[in-house]
């Protein structure tokens, strides 16, 4: 990501809108979502969707990176502190 534009800061998550799961890479869950999230190449953030390899800053806080239908937790959005 290095030289290219900062992500889109989304906010956070509204639970009443399209939302894709957020998960730790290594999360004894992500194996079994990822299965069934499966062939998804989108993933969505409060209604919106992005594609995979996009990445957004939740809640200005948190770097999110969408890998086939699921967010995937790739650390801060503070450029000072990764």
């Amino acid at each position: 990501m290095n030289g290219s534009p900062p992500p889109p800061s989304v906010g956070a998550q509204d639970p009443e809108l399209k939302n894709s799961p957020i998960m730790e890479e290594y999360d004894e869950a992500y194996e079994s979502i990822a299965q069934e999230v499966d062939g998804v190449r989108v993933c969505y953030f409060n209604n919106a969707a992005y594609t995979h390899g996009a990445y957004v800053c939740s809640g200005g806080e948190e770097l999110l990176r969408c890998e086939n239908g699921l967010w995937v937790r790739e650390g801060s959005c503070d450029a000072d502190n990764p």
